[in-house]
């Protein structure tokens, strides 16, 4: 399955809402706070193949995502597998037990919407506010233009990838992104 999306930045939750209300998107699942895990080998290899295995967990719920590389795309294209498990702390140990290491965490609050074939997510995260669209390409298109953006305002990068040019900008040396942390 391929996994479609881009980010949008916004200024505060407030303005995210608004936009996505205005886009006449229908809710679908509340505001929640999700917990990441990236895992690797000790030699990384998952990550020189470019390629990321994440558990997340919240509210009580889990899943086990592989993806793939980034495909060259407008936006941002890749392989997704991803299964529900019944408990994410558990899986976690028994990556560990085989030898996987988390080498990267972080956590966001999101809330989830659809629109005409995008899901539309508000995601607040300890480096600020996005909406990322996920669907169709056009579909992705239609709902951007919407919501007043381009093509140029499109965020391919991952949260981590973000997280990292902030704390080189900022002169620190990125760790984890979690909400106490930053």
């Amino acid at each position: 399955m391929l996994e479609r999306e881009i980010k949008l930045r916004f200024e505060s939750v407030d303005e995210a809402r608004e936009a996505v209300r205005m886009l006449g998107a229908t809710p679908l699942r509340g505001r929640r706070l999700q917990e990441d895990c990236l895992l690797d080998s000790p030699d990384g290899s998952l990550r020189a193949r470019r390629t990321a295995l994440r558990i997340r967990m919240e509210s009580g719920r889990s899943l086990l995502t592989f993806k793939g590389p980034v495909q060259p795309s407008a936006m941002k294209l890749r392989e997704e597998l991803e299964t529900v498990v019944g408990d994410g702390t558990l899986i976690l140990r028994i990556f560990e037990e085989l030898g996987f290491q988390v080498w990267f965490r972080y956590e966001q609050y999101r809330e989830e919407f659809a629109r005409e074939g995008v899901i539309v997510a508000i995601d607040e995260t300890p480096i600020g506010i996005f909406v990322e669209l996920e669907g169709s390409e056009q579909a992705i298109t239609e709902a951007a233009t919407l919501l007043g953006r381009s093509s140029a305002d499109y965020v391919a990068d991952s949260y981590r990838r973000l997280f990292a040019e902030t704390c080189r900008a900022r002169g620190v040396e990125p760790t984890d992104m979690l909400f106490d942390d930053v």
